[in-house]
């Protein structure tokens, strides 16, 4: 009887890889105060005035150097989903 262990391995290798996956024309930006959370945005929306200012409250915060590795973000989730759905609505 044979272990599968490099099955598993492959199995979470490509999983993996499938949450660094970000689409063309995209970008990802980690939203919280406490606990950050992954989001996926348009890079359209890094033209509108809203997003711009909260890129400016992130480049006060952190400057270049972001302690997840990615764009972060600092405020609520609410108040991003509730930006992104207006930008997604104009």
């Amino acid at each position: 009887m044979g272990f599968r262990f490099p099955i598993i391995v492959q199995a979470k290798q490509a999983n993996r890889r499938s949450l660094s996956i970000v689409p063309k024309g995209h970008v990802a930006v980690y939203v919280g105060e406490l606990e950050r959370k992954r989001h996926v945005v348009p890079v359209s929306y890094l033209n509108h005035p809203p997003f711009q200012d909260l890129l400016s409250k992130a480049e006060e915060e952190f400057g270049f150097d972001h302690p997840i590795g990615g764009l972060t973000i600092p405020c609520s989730e609410e108040h991003f989903i509730h930006m992104t759905c207006i930008l997604n609505c104009s």
